[in-house]
């Protein structure tokens, strides 16, 4: 303590009689506006900064000869000879103009660039008219953010679900929000999703993740919680990179033999599956038992580089990135299932073994995850007026799954006959997409008042289950297993594809209105634009089962045996589906099941951003739009008006949406603001389609034909204060009103199955957000050695159930995958050195919400027959990553995630009753349980 009493007292009085030198630097070419993010720096030295939002800068040295050299990106560089003498402290103000030779319009490019630094940023969120946050590359590179479905979830109130993956801002998840890239939307490579998955953008072609929670105009009005906007990377300076990491996953690395599907004999080193067989021939020639993965280390590497050229006299740049990644995680559990409050079980003596299947894992699921992504930007400037930029993207993901319950005999088969039996299921899966997102946008300045920008895009994606595998048996003894006696398809191979093509298109035209001398807080601006969206969806997915009669104890010819589970394909050998009098083994194919889809969107809008005063600004607007929905199918399940299988449907909405987004400055540093809007929520095509989904824990999801959008009320208020650069308190209350909300719940009847519905006519939604980012040490020359940023958001929600919905007591409840509390924390040390070595820990905290809303079992009984809504339990996340840079061209990594390992469950209350209908007690049993393991890796990179 004596130490470090003494630094204090040493930084102190170096602090207090410390020679400085302070100023501000100001913009010739913004009518004298404060610079921000200006160099100043003394030549010669290691002494620098750079300046605030409000264009101040300080730096402290020794007494002495100087040069102070002031820069900015395409401005004029100036030096500055000064002498110091002890104790004198200078005050230095510049003026800094553009360069001779560059234009303001390059200027303005670099701006743009700029906006992956996490100060950048925040004067980006300072001068917005509506609220939102954006996290850059550069505090993703801190915090070691790995792809944008993690950098989310640092932004305050967003969380990702680990059941789904699927991205929740403020407790709306997915089907709430939207996603654009650049501005443009972009599909989701998953039937079970509306949006993308967000982890298949790399950081590696991020510029900045931006977050708008309150809604203008200018937006698609399909969102109620906010709109997700990736940012990808364009030109700055030339140069490239080379990165290399290797890892591995804590589960997978100490679970002794790590499995894998036997589909993945078929796929390459890139994640490309090459199907050897058709789906039946592969039933007898491919076999169906996993294979031993040869190791289970984690790597990825990455190039990238950037240039520009002259071409024909025009200026172009271009930036790339490729990247390759595999991974491996090992889950291992438990499942279970409720049905009318009573456990589906599948062996003898319920309560004993029911007991050992509570305190024993049974469940294990083999995950190995490969990607390869590319990117090009290219930006051509014709001229000072006139820019033409296009984008795209290429990606390959791969998602090995192998699932298996039961290999202790205490797996359950949905409608398993005999139920007193023991069952072991095995569920194999392959996923790979591929995606292609193409954009071509423009920026024309057509006079000192109008600037005209426009975009369109190409979107392609192909998301293909080439070869799904499923087998349910039933453990005899430690020596014999036999075949689940369900149904024709217990034992079967399938395919599954969804293609998807998506055209969109905006166009908007800035014209400013008054003196254009004014300050930005007092000019009036007319946006008047348009936005056109057309997707196509094509669905198939077919079942070829094989109809393996089981083996009954005691009638010795009666069915198949085989020594264990992992020698089951000794059974699908052609010989026994080669006797054509009477086969042991019969093929059964079912017809496909198809559905096709099409959403057409055209709109048009006009907002005017104002500033009545200095102080008084905002954005007023309004959006027409007119949806179309289409879907027809012809699904098994699907008993309709018109007869089985064979259904249709179209939807049309047409709809003004307003908006209202107004700020007020307190201070130069202090602001308020406040928003309200109208949005919507349409369903999506796999929501309304009848097609039932299974996954491999047996769970079914099917769409509902009869859904209708939900209608949204928005209002917002914030405070944000902006101490100083990189430095931000705010503080929001928000409240929606939902019309029709849509949620997943359990159908009514005695299914089992899962549904999407409209379950109520209202929701309501309030909640507060808090967040903090600031530094508790910096060094004398003001740089933050030790940052902090924490955000925490509380919520209330409630809605009340239709009559269909209700059972017991339970007339109202909360909305899907929605948590009242939330929380994210960051520590971050940055030695500020000419090498830096920056180490971060971040913490991640989201508390209990449901899965899938209950429902009654039986209508008429709904007092005693019912099925609790299914929970997922909040869990902590910590991770902690440390970064060493040797040089300016190498810089090395480590990085731990998920450190914790949190148990991650799913949980129900389960109601028992007497013959009578008394409650008599009730307990809250857990459905389902994993752990994912901790990733440890260690990379280099190499800049050029």
């Amino acid at each position: 303590m004596k130490k470090l009493f003494a630094i204090v007292i040493l930084l102190f009085g170096f602090t207090a009689n410390a020679q400085s030198i302070s100023g501000k630097v100001f913009d010739v070419e913004n009518a004298n506006e404060p610079l921000p993010f200006a160099d100043v720096y003394l030549k010669g030295t290691s002494i620098g900064t750079t300046t605030d939002f409000d264009g101040n800068y300080t730096l402290r040295m020794d007494p002495g000869t100087y040069t102070l050299v002031i820069s900015f990106i395409g401005y004029e560089t100036i030096e500055v000879p000064v002498t110091l003498e002890v104790g004198q402290e200078l005050t230095l103000n510049h003026n800094l103009g553009a360069s001779q030779g560059v234009s303001l319009d390059e200027v303005m490019v670099q701006a743009t660039v700029s906006k992956e630094k996490e100060s950048a940023l925040l004067v980006d969120q300072k001068k917005a008219s509506i609220i939102k946050e954006s996290i850059g590359a550069q505090r993703l590179a801190q915090i070691g953010v790995s792809d944008a479905a993690t950098a989310t979830t640092k932004i305050s109130g967003v969380t990702q679900s680990e059941g789904s993956g699927d991205i929740y801002i403020r407790g709306l998840g997915d089907r709430y929000l939207s996603t654009t890239m650049n501005g443009l939307p972009i599909p989701s490579n998953d039937v079970n999703n509306k949006n993308i998955d967000l982890s298949l953008f790399s950081t590696g072609i991020i510029n900045n993740v931006g977050i708008s929670k309150t809604y203008n105009a200018d937006a698609y009005a399909d969102q109620a919680s906010g709109n997700v906007d990736i940012t990808t990377k364009r030109y700055s300076t030339k140069g490239g990179s080379v990165n290399i990491q290797g890892g591995a996953n804590t589960g997978a690395a100490g679970v002794g033999q790590f499995r894998q599907t036997i589909i993945m004999d078929d796929v390459d080193y890139f994640g490309y599956h090459q199907k050897q067989y058709t789906t039946t021939d592969a039933i007898i020639y491919q076999g169906w038992d996993p294979v031993n993965a040869s190791s289970v280390a984690d790597y990825s590497y990455s190039f990238s580089g950037s240039s520009k050229f002259d071409v024909f006299g025009k200026q172009l740049s271009f930036v790339a990135n490729a990247s390759q990644s595999r991974s491996h995680e090992y889950r291992s559990g438990t499942f279970k299932s409720y049905r009318a409050n009573i456990l589906n079980t599948s062996y003898p003596d319920t309560e004993n073994r029911g007991t050992q299947y509570n305190d024993t894992p049974d469940v294990e699921q083999f995950v190995t995850n490969l990607n390869v992504t590319a990117y090009i930007r290219a930006d051509l400037k014709l001229n000072e007026n006139h820019k033409i930029g296009y984008n795209t993207l290429f990606v390959n993901t791969g998602e090995d799954k192998l699932y298996e319950q039961g290999r202790n005999g205490l797996g359950y088969v949905f409608d398993q006959q005999p139920v007193e039996t023991g069952s072991f299921i095995r569920d194999q899966n392959y996923k790979q997409t591929i995606m292609f997102v193409n954009q071509l946008m423009g920026e024309h300045t057509l006079s000192e008042r109008d600037k005209l920008s426009w975009a369109g895009g190409y979107n392609y994606v192909l998301a293909d289950e080439p070869n799904r595998i499923r087998n349910e048996a039933i453990i005899l003894s430690d020596t014999e297993v036999t075949f689940a006696d369900v149904s024709d398809f217990s034992q079967r191979k399938s395919e599954q594809k969804i293609f998807d093509q998506e055209y969109n298109a905006k166009i908007l035209n800035e014209y400013s209105i008054g003196d254009l001398n004014e300050d930005e807080e007092r000019s009036m601006k007319l946006n008047l634009g348009g936005n056109f969206r057309y997707k196509v969806r094509e669905f198939n997915s077919q079942f070829i089962g094989v109809s393996t009669p089981g083996y009954t104890p005691g009638f010795p010819n009666s069915g198949f045996l085989v020594p264990n589970v992992d020698d089951i394909s000794s059974i699908y050998i052609p010989e026994n589906f080669s006797n054509s009098a009477d086969p042991q083994l019969k093929l059964k194919e079912q017809n496909p099941d198809v559905y096709n889809g099409d959403l057409t969107i055209l709109a048009g809008f006009a907002s005017f951003d104002f500033g009545l005063d200095k102080d008084f600004s905002g954005n007023i607007g309004l959006r027409y739009e007119y949806d179309e929905f289409n879907v027809d199918w012809n699904v098994k399940n699907y008993q309709g008006p018109n007869g089985p299988r064979i259904g249709d449907l179209t939807r049309e909405y047409t709809s003004l949406f307003p908006s209202l987004n107004l700020k007020y400055a307190l201070s130069e540093k202090g602001f308020l603001r406040f928003a309200s809007s109208m949005t919507q929520t349409l369903p999506e095509f796999k929501e309304f389609a009848p097609f039932q989904y299974e996954e491999p824990t047996g769970r079914v999801i099917q769409g509902n034909p009869d859904l209708e959008r939900s209608k949204v009320f928005n209002v917002d208020a914030k405070y944000e204060f902006f101490p100083s650069a990189g430095q931000v308190f705010s503080a929001t209350a928000f409240f929606k009103n939902i019309q029709d909300p849509i949620n997943l719940s359990l159908t009514t009847g005695s299914s089992g199955f899962f549904q999407y519905n409209n379950t109520g006519d209202q929701a309501t939604v309030y909640g507060l957000e808090l967040e903090a980012r600031t530094s508790l040490i910096k060094n004398a020359d003001d740089q933050g050695i030790l940052n902090v940023g924490a955000n925490l958001t509380m919520m209330s929600f409630s809605q009340d159930l239709l009559e269909e919905f209700q059972y017991y007591d339970i007339k109202e409840t909360g909305l899907q995958g929605a948590s009242n509390f939330i929380v994210n924390g960051s520590l971050t040390y940055n030695s500020q050195k000419e090498n830096p070595m920056i180490a971060t820990a971040t913490v991640n905290y989201a508390s209990d919400n449901i899965y899938a809303l209950g429902s009654p079992e039986d209508f008429e009984n709904s007092e005693i027959l019912f099925n609790n809504a299914i929970e997922e339990k909040g869990f902590v996340t910590l991770d902690f990553v440390l970064t060493k840079t040797f040089s300016k061209h190498l810089s090395a990594k480590f990085k731990g995630t998920n450190l914790l390992n949190p148990l991650i469950q799913q949980t129900q209350l389960i109601s028992r009753f007497d013959n009578e209908g008394n409650l008599v007690n009730e307990s809250t049993e857990v459905v389902q349980s994993y752990t994912r393991g901790s990733d440890f890796s260690l990379g280099l990179t190499y800049r050029f």
